[in-house]
């Protein structure tokens, strides 16, 4: 839990909040850390220091890079995906559905905070094609 006399704004505490964040870390977190100030003052911090603010704003953007090299290592990650069971006197190699849905999972979260935090770069693209030509539709008075 954070202390409570971790209020003071230095660029040092700045620094290793935005370290953290870019590498990946959430600010909850981090501000369970005794040495890290609360949330809330992290957010009290964000309102009145511009400076603060914009070197946030990059770390977010950072975050969202070491998201999405989290995704491959998670995916190329293999370890778990198998495990033995026994069937009678039989031992057979079976998948590990657990694992494997737990490795989605964690794929799944990751893409979706990334293309939150960078949604320009990590947000899903929506090709819309319009083909055809523009046709106006006037009623008839009489229809009315």
């Amino acid at each position: 839990m954070a202390m409570a006399g971790v209020s003071t704004y230095t660029e040092e505490i700045a620094l290793r909040i935005c370290e953290r964040l870019a590498d990946g870390e959430s600010l909850k977190a981090m501000c369970e850390d005794e040495d890290m100030p609360s949330k809330s003052t992290v957010f009290k911090w964000l309102s009145e220091n511009p400076a603060f603010s914009d070197m946030y704003a990059r770390a977010r953007e950072a975050q969202a890079d070491a998201l999405f090299d989290d995704v491959l290592s998670i995916a190329d990650d293999g370890r778990n995906d198998w495990m033995q069971r026994n069937f009678g006197e039989d031992t057979r190699w079976v998948e590990n559905g657990e694992a494997l849905r737990r490795s989605q999972l964690r794929i799944d979260a990751r893409k979706w905070m990334a293309g939150k935090l960078r949604p320009k770069k990590y947000g899903d693209k929506l090709d819309v094609e319009h083909s055809g030509q523009l046709v106006t539709i006037a009623k008839d008075a009489a229809d009315l």
